[in-house]
């Protein structure tokens, strides 16, 4: 099997390193996650200018149409440079969803805003009885055809404050958990009813609680299986990404181990943590070879299963790393001078964000 880049995915690949050398470093990525929506607006337009907005978006709807390879590429990269700007859940989530679903007019007028990054669309889809995996919307909407208003509380929109619009599941028939009556709609974020507030995740990136009061929306063509066909490429993505950030944090540490010294001997010297930091390097080995089955099967029914598989493994094997790099670093791991401790705080947010790895061992093994 050939796991060589094309040149295009050199491409993209080199894009997004030149865009961390010239943007990142600790004193910045700090200043980046202070701001209001928790990342630099100059960054997103940056972003946009590059194409790296566009490129999980199909050909079709003025976007790269990347596929697995590029996709695992792009968000590695983005991992290993700590990159706090919201991709996955802002574009390869959000606003290729609002592509596929959206009508021939909305998506006119809307479309070229969020390729070059002038506009922002967030998801709206989790509710505070989703837990466990289990799909839960309470969100209602009435109404017909254009005029159709919705009612409800979405509390966890990640990358949703001071988006532009919202992508919203709400049903108009069925209980919370029936697929059935679920439906997708589009709310402008200036939308008569509808209060934003703001809160923090773990890793210091802003998510957003909606409450819709009778907000009039516009529906989108798809559902439950929409969500669902579009997940599966985030899920890689958000993977891909933790791989990066553990790549990073393993570099970075051991280049501490060879540094720093005690009893006078470099750290690295020392068996146990030399077994330790062996142990670390096989689960990245091991999660890059899921990451690279989970791509050879793209277009196929086992994409999906190699997905929750790769996620399953990846989101513990994270944190574990992370609690060993800290573990090696001392008490100055977990403060914000180094970015070992940023880099774990992202890797608990992947860990557990859309849902617990617990859930994607179960869906791996055909259980729900």
């Amino acid at each position: 099997m050939n796991f060589d880049l094309t040149e295009d995915e050199e491409l993209l690949k080199a894009l997004a390193e030149r865009f961390i050398d010239d943007r990142y470093d600790i004193d910045r990525r700090r200043a980046y996650l202070a701001a209001d929506e928790g990342f630099s607006r100059e960054n997103w337009l940056l972003l946009g200018e590059l194409g790296l907005l566009a490129a999980p978006l199909a050909e079709e709807y003025g976007g790269l149409g990347i596929d697995a390879t590029a996709v695992a590429t792009v968000f590695e990269a983005l991992g290993r440079g700590l990159v706090v700007e919201p991709l996955i859940e802002a574009t390869l989530v959000a606003a290729r969803l609002f592509a596929t679903t959206a009508p021939a007019a909305l998506a006119d007028s809307w479309l070229p805003g969020l390729l070059d990054g002038s506009r922002r669309v967030a998801l709206a889809h989790a509710e505070a009885g989703s837990r466990g995996g289990h799909l839960w919307v309470q969100t209602s909407v009435t109404g017909n055809g254009d005029e159709v208003v919705i009612t409800g509380h979405k509390p966890h929109v990640i990358a949703g404050f001071g988006a532009d619009g919202f992508v919203v599941s709400a049903r108009s028939t069925g209980a919370p958990g029936d697929p059935s009556g679920l439906g997708l709609y589009f709310v402008k974020a200036a939308a008569p009813g509808l209060t934003t507030a703001s809160w923090r995740l773990a890793d210091g990136s802003v998510a957003a609680a909606l409450t819709l009061d009778a907000v009039p929306a516009v529906a989108l063509d798809g559902g439950f299986g929409a969500l669902t066909e579009n997940e599966a490429l985030a899920s890689l993505a958000r993977s891909a990404e933790a791989l990066g950030v553990m790549q990073r944090l393993f570099d970075d540490t051991l280049e501490y181990l060879r540094t720093r010294k005690q009893f006078g001997a470099a750290l690295g010297t020392f068996q146990a943590i030399q077994h330790r930091m062996a142990a670390q390097y096989g689960a990245l080995e091991q999660g890059r070879a899921l990451l690279n089955l989970a791509i050879v099967n793209q277009g196929s029914a086992a994409f999906a299963k190699a997905v929750q598989g790769l996620r399953a493994f990846v989101a513990p094997a994270s944190v574990e790393l992370g609690h060993e790099m800290i573990q090696f670093h001392g008490g100055m791991g977990v403060t914000d001078e180094l970015l070992i401790g940023h880099g774990h705080k992202r890797l608990l947010v992947l860990s557990r964000w859309p849902e617990a790895p617990e859930v994607a061992l179960d869906r791996f093994a055909g259980v729900v």
